[in-house]
Order: C-alpha cells, then structure tokens, then sequence
C-alpha cells in the first residue's frame, strides 16, 4: 500500500540550487499571507544582497505549509541562516546563505507544521526546472486585513481577514493525524 509520503515529494531549491528542502506528501494548505510581520520578514529578507523577490503583486507572501514530520533538510543545511524580527519570537524566517533565498519559516514554539516559501518550489530564479503547474494550487488569502495600503486583492481565491476555520481545521486534523502516525 502507498503512503502519502511515497505519493508526492516536492523540492523546495534555493536560487542557486545548493540548499534542497524535500516536502512529502500533500500539503497542509497552500496560503498567501498579507500580516503585517509577514510584510516585514519579507521586506528584510528582500533587502539582503541579491535576494530574490518574495512579495506578491498585492503585497502577501505566498507560503505552503507542511507537517514538520514530513520535511527533509536533504542539501545545504549549513547554508541556512534564521532571522527573528524580534529576539523573544518564536517565529524564524531562514535564508539560505549562499544566494539570500528565503527558504522556510520555522517556530521555535509546539506549532506542529513547516512553512515553505512557495517560489522556492518553481519560478524562473529557481534551480529546480519545475514548472509552475507542480505547485499546489493557492487555496486562501489570509489575514488580508494587514495588507498594504491601496492594494486590491483579487477575488480568484477565498480571502479571510484573519484567519479561515477551514485552515484552522486542516491544522488540527494534520496534528491528530502525526499523533496516531498517519
């Protein structure tokens, strides 16, 4: 019988291909955030030399999170870099080093999932070759109400001006399912 690990392996590449991140399985959700520490982490990891961009268009950061069990640190590990907008945060937003790709957003805290920065899975700066059709599909806007000034956020995916109770139950049943082994 197939798991849902053997069924779906994605790798997340940094620019110049050497930090690989393989993701298995289905994802928990695929989301763009627009709160406001988002913005900011995206902001400053866009301000380091030679960085790629990461803010969408309407100013989120396209994210695609994964149960940490399924996550596999498979290239360049020591190439990976935290930055914490706030010493005391539990969340870290890690670069790799070696092209300034932002890589994952990570919590120090029991948060039970990985985030991915979605580019890093396809896009023209990325190493991989994959093509944009092997991302899954973005399935929310979140916490749009945090978004920039003057920005439209179109109406091609459900938007919520916080966070969805349809996101909130995938996170619990993901937790449930790592608990029993699933």
């Amino acid at each position: 019988m197939n798991t849902d690990k053997q069924l779906v392996t994605r790798t997340a590449r940094c620019s110049c291909g050497k930090v690989e991140i393989e993701a298995y399985g289905s994802p928990m959700a695929s989301t763009v955030c627009y709160c406001d520490t988002c913005q900011e982490g995206s902001h400053l990891i866009e301000a380091l030399p030679g960085a790629a961009h990461i803010l969408d268009e309407y100013g989120g950061t396209p994210y695609v999170l994964y149960r940490k069990d399924r996550i596999k640190y498979s290239k360049g590990i020591d190439l990976l870099k935290e930055y914490k907008l706030d010493p005391k945060s539990a969340t870290s937003r890690v670069v790799a080093t070696c092209c300034n790709s932002a890589m994952i957003m990570r919590f120090d805290d029991a948060r039970h999932w990985v985030t991915i920065y979605r580019d890093r899975f396809a896009g023209a700066d990325n190493a991989s070759g994959a093509s944009p059709a092997t991302l899954p599909p973005l399935e929310w806007r979140i916490c749009t109400k945090f978004k920039p000034a003057g920005a439209t956020i179109p109406n091609d995916i459900p938007s919520s001006e916080m966070y969805p109770a349809g996101l909130g139950w995938r996170l619990l049943t993901a937790k449930i399912a790592m608990i029993f082994g699933k």
